[in-house]
This record gives structure tokens, sequence and C-alpha cells, in this order.
């Protein structure tokens, strides 16, 4: 009786387990192993010389800091802070490539001198990046471990969305279950905030953005009301952003 072939090893399997490398779970996609992980899904497919972003599979090895700097990632085999019961933001199911990827039409390359993106970058502390409200609504959710991996601000369609430091847009778009149209900034290599269910997004992909700058407008996209959610995110572990925020 002849045996079965041996199944062909997934992508990157060799480096599972390593510093500086991700392997892909279930329900993953590249935007929320970027939010995970505190990189641009771009910069992840580039690193991991993916063919197509769209088609990751369960237990493939992904690269997810610079090639030289995999020494430097404590973050990047996470756990993900997402298993709790009561999760309030689901990402899109990905089991051989059944999601997709979906930045927005058109995306805008960087400035040739990007503006002033987060000159903290070497230390990440959040004194340095002085982050502000994303917007002035009053709070009707704060942060929960289990439940709400940030802050939910109240207020009505079109109010202003604000980044709450200089940074860069690494995502724009609404590829994520849960959170409608999102903006995830990168402010330096330990930060990240996203903002979700927006109504309208005002930047694109690659963008750099100043700290109070208008955004997004407010809306209710994948949520039961018209509400910001705002996570603060350090090396992709969702942080409680009062630990940022000035009192108020």
């Amino acid at each position: 009786m002849s045996s079965a072939p041996a199944a062909k090893p997934l992508p990157g399997a060799e480096n599972a387990g390593k510093p500086g490398y991700y392997t892909v779970r279930p329900g993953d996609t590249l935007i929320r192993i970027g939010l995970e992980t505190g990189q641009s899904w771009k910069d992840i497919s580039r690193w991991s010389n993916l063919e197509n972003p769209n088609l990751i599979e369960v237990g493939q090895v992904l690269r997810v800091v610079p090639p030289a700097s995999s020494s430097s990632s404590g973050m990047a085999q996470s756990s993900s802070g997402d298993s709790g019961s009561g999760r309030t933001v689901a990402p899109v199911v990905v089991s051989g490539g059944d999601a997709t990827v979906t930045p927005p039409a058109t995306v805008s390359p960087a400035p040739a001198t990007p503006a002033k993106p987060a000159a903290s970058a070497q230390t990440g502390g959040d004194d340095d990046l002085g982050f502000i409200w994303p917007a002035s609504g009053s709070l009707i959710a704060g942060f929960d471990e289990a439940r709400n991996k940030g802050y939910d601000i109240a207020g009505k369609a079109g109010d202003p969305v604000l980044a709450a430091a200089d940074g860069r847009v690494v995502y724009a778009g609404a590829g994520l279950r849960g959170y409608g149209n999102l903006i995830i900034l990168k402010h330096n290599n330990t930060y990240l905030t996203a903002y979700a269910h927006n109504q309208t997004l005002l930047v694109k992909e690659d963008q750099s953005v100043r700290k109070g700058q208008k955004i997004a407008e407010m809306g209710s996209t994948d949520a039961d009301r018209v509400k910001l959610h705002f996570e603060v995110r350090r090396q992709g572990k969702p942080v409680d952003p009062s630990r940022y925020l000035p009192s108020r």
C-alpha cells in the first residue's frame, strides 16, 4: 500500500517561533496581524515576500519586523489579546484566502518630506507623543481588556475625528469586520492608534498627519450607534487610553 505524499510545508514554517515572526491563526488577516504587531500590513506583505496579500494560510509564518531588525521584536508572537469571550471587534475570518485585504481605491504616496513623523521613534515614550483626545464627545464605554480594546466616544454623524498624535496612515478602509470604516496610524516603532466606525475617511494610506488634524468624520459603520471607537496599541497590545490621554 503506497503511503500518502508528505504535506508541503507552509511558507516560512522554518521560522515558526522565532523572534520577529508571526504564525497565522484562524481568523487572521494582514490588517489584523498588522494591528496586533504594531506594523503596516503593506510592510508585512513586503517583508514576507507575499505575491498576493489576500492569500495567507493558517500556519503560515510571516515576518513582522524589518529584515534588519529581527532581534528587536518582543511583539512578533503575541498571543493576541482578542481571545476574550466578550470581544466586540471580531476580525474577518480568513481560511486560505477567503477574506480580502481592502485598501482604498487610490493610495497617495508618502510625501518626499514627511511631516515630522513622531521624532520619538527611538524611545516610544507616551510623554514624548503627547496624545490628545480624538473626539470631543462624552465617553460611553471605557477600556476593558476582555470586552472593549479601547474607548467608545459619543458624537453626532459628521463630527470631526482627530489624529491623537503625529503619525503615518498605515491603513484606511473597511477590511476588518467589527471596525467599519477604519483608520490606523503608526506613531513610532512602539505605538499605533486606531479610529473605527467612521462615516467618512479623509486621509489615505502612507499619508503623514499631524496631531489634531481632522482625519475622518464620525459615523456608525459596523456599529449600533454613532460613535468613535479609539484604540491605543503598544507593540500591538491594546492598552488603556487613560494612561496616555490628558484628563478632561
